[in-house]
């Protein structure tokens, strides 16, 4: 694994806890994290994926006796939320109103409903700390939203920047492609010095996300090459071409095929898990230029 993807030891306690900024603590245990803030009003719990469960409430109490007195959705999915009813009933819970309504049509007791719903921004102001939520449109998944700690120069944008690494499959199974790029690239937009993604190893910095930005670049214009220059002979050659769904079959898998084959020798050894994750990431890119960004290859001749 490259050095960039390293992260801190998880000790016995299966989770590592860092202060990345002041009042503002990072939580990990190697594959998903999180952070809470610490006011002078209270604590602001962020997220509870159920991988860290109780220990998010043992790693703040670590730190402080102040009660927690606000918690913060990024979006909807439990892998980040499914163990938000660790958090005390009667807090204001805060999430953007795609989110809430997922919540409500989930109904799944571990995620309790949001109190607070927002539709573009939402400030919490809590004591010596602000907390800024903002909603760029849809990117990895409706509702998912950035939050920032202006003061402290930390953000968080969950799903999106993986710091060290590249995305996750599919490009994190983003249900709008072009937004998660933007988001990526929108990220840079803050003033900010910590990152905390949601998952992986480590918290992030700037360096990561331009990182990311050149990945995603690189990404889109080779896929977008292989589109048009896959040899579409060769490739049919050993297909029923009467079966539509293998033909299309056949051409999206040498399209990610012959894009990995080139991204990869340029990756492996800068990002974790390009050798694992880019050939999916090329195919979700190939779809989402034919289907959202009008690039359609020999499929979408235009009459």
């Amino acid at each position: 694994m490259p050095d960039i993807a390293q992260g801190p030891q998880i000790p016995d306690a299966g989770y590592a806890l860092e202060e990345i900024a002041d009042g503002i603590f990072w939580i990990g245990d190697g594959s998903y994290q999180t952070m809470f803030v610490v006011s002078d009003e209270g604590v602001i719990a962020v997220d509870a994926p159920p991988t860290l469960g109780h220990n998010i409430l043992r790693a703040i109490s670590t730190v402080t006796r102040k009660p927690i007195t606000e918690v913060v959705y990024s979006h909807h999915h439990s892998d980040h939320c499914g163990a938000m009813s660790i958090y005390p009933e009667g807090v204001p819970r805060y999430a953007h109103r795609a989110t809430a309504q997922r919540l409500e049509l989930l109904g799944d007791p571990h995620r309790p409903r949001a109190t607070h719903v927002f539709d573009h921004t939402a400030t919490i102001e809590a004591g010596d700390h602000t907390l800024e939520m903002r909603y760029p449109g849809p990117n990895h998944s409706e509702g998912n939203s950035f939050i920032h700690a202006p003061g402290q120069r930390v953000l968080m944008l969950v799903d999106v920047i993986f710091p060290g690494w590249v995305p996750f499959s599919n490009l994190a199974l983003s249900a709008f492609v072009p937004g998660f790029v933007s988001v990526t690239e929108q990220a840079l937009s803050y003033d900010f010095e910590h990152l905390v993604g949601g998952h992986v190893t480590r918290p992030g910095t700037r360096h990561d996300v331009h990182v990311q930005v050149e990945y995603l670049a690189d990404l889109k214009a080779t896929t977008e090459s292989a589109l048009s220059a896959v040899d579409l002979a060769a490739t049919m050659s050993s297909i029923d071409t009467g079966n539509n769904w293998a033909v299309f079959r056949a051409y999206l898998d040498a399209v990610a095929a012959q894009a990995t084959d080139e991204l990869v020798p340029r990756w492996k050894d800068r990002l974790g898990g390009a050798d694992v994750f880019t050939l999916p990431n090329a195919w979700a890119m190939a779809e989402t230029l034919r289907l959202d960004l009008n690039s359609l290859g020999p499929f979408g001749t235009v009459p």
